[in-house]
């Protein structure tokens, strides 16, 4: 039988291993997609030693590096992309919870999974299922496995798209907005449009923020017909993004820092990959079960390959 000390020194070890990943991956030495699947070998391989305080720290980190992201930004081309991306957002969101509602009914999925499924993959992925869950009264089982259904395509997204794109000849405008519409995450659509170039990059965060604001009008309609008293917490990281680009165009005097703060948070996305690799699990992906995968699956195709049709044949643009 294994001993106290044994014990100790392998969880010593498996934390160790888990913050050398962690620091690796903020270093700038390897890029999104390594990263993603560096943390998805760690969490099927050993027992995440921190899932809390990795949960927390992937959620501030996230919203940090979206701020930073904003002093590389210009802010007419932010205004431009939101503005030109509002319909397609619009069109998509309403075009996702219809397919996604059908699906789930069709395959009988449980409970709320079916409404959480659909809305991460309308909006924004496990942030709007950490909103809605609340609002409908979603339980513990019914969140993990919304989350795991959207964590693992998010994590296929982010190692595919970029090839795809790469392969069909998209512009860096027209796979940024493809990311933008048809990936989960803003981690990764920024990691996969980081992947891609510069360009996909301004346009792949800007529409995505954009779209991510959908969040709060439908929390607040579900919150109506629901009768839920629960509080819509408003993505005021948005905000600062929005601001940062605005420093970034007006104060050219800080071009230096504004670069400085524009590579440490691709830097930081990158960590956070990382982070939400380590959270699947093999008993995320035996809670998932395959009604919900399905489900998601196929919604995440109906909405991927109907926006590339649009935009690869030009129908939409920005």
């Amino acid at each position: 039988m294994p001993t106290q000390a044994g014990e100790n020194l392998k969880a010593i070890s498996i934390k160790t291993l888990f913050f050398a990943g962690l620091i690796i991956s903020a270093s700038g030495f390897i890029s999104p997609p390594v990263a993603l699947t560096a943390g998805i070998i760690f969490g099927l391989s050993v027992a995440h030693p921190l899932p809390a305080d990795s949960k927390d720290m992937s959620r501030f980190l996230l919203q940090a590096s979206v701020v930073a992201l904003g002093f590389g930004m210009n802010l007419h081309e932010v205004l431009k992309a939101g503005r030109s991306g509002f319909v397609y957002t619009a069109l998509g969101i309403s075009f996702a919870l219809i397919v996604g509602l059908t699906l789930g009914k069709m395959l009988r999925v449980r409970g709320n999974s079916s409404f959480l499924i659909s809305a991460g993959t309308a909006i924004c992925g496990g942030s709007a299922i950490a909103a809605m869950g609340p609002i409908i009264h979603a339980d513990e089982d019914e969140m993990a496995v919304s989350l795991g259904t959207i964590f693992i395509l998010n994590s296929v997204a982010l190692l595919i798209f970029p090839s795809i794109g790469t392969a069909l000849h998209l512009t860096q405008s027209q796979f940024g907005l493809w990311a933008a519409l048809a990936i989960h995450d803003t981690s990764s659509v920024v990691g996969a449009a980081s992947k891609y170039g510069a360009g996909a990059l301004v346009v792949g965060t800007t529409v995505k923020l954009a779209r991510a604001l959908w969040i709060v009008p439908l929390a607040l309609v579900t919150a109506a017909v629901k009768h839920s008293k629960t509080r819509v917490k408003l993505p005021w990281f948005i905000l600062f993004f929005c601001l940062a680009a605005v420093i970034n165009t007006y104060v050219p005097g800080i071009s230096r820092l504004s670069t400085s703060l524009f590579t440490l948070g691709r830097f930081s996305l990158t960590a956070v990959l990382f982070l939400i690799g380590t959270s699947i699990s093999r008993s995320a992906l035996k809670e998932v079960g395959w009604r919900p995968l399905a489900q998601g699956v196929l919604l995440w195709m109906a909405v991927a390959l109907t926006s590339l049709y649009f935009i690869h044949t030009g129908l939409i643009s920005l």
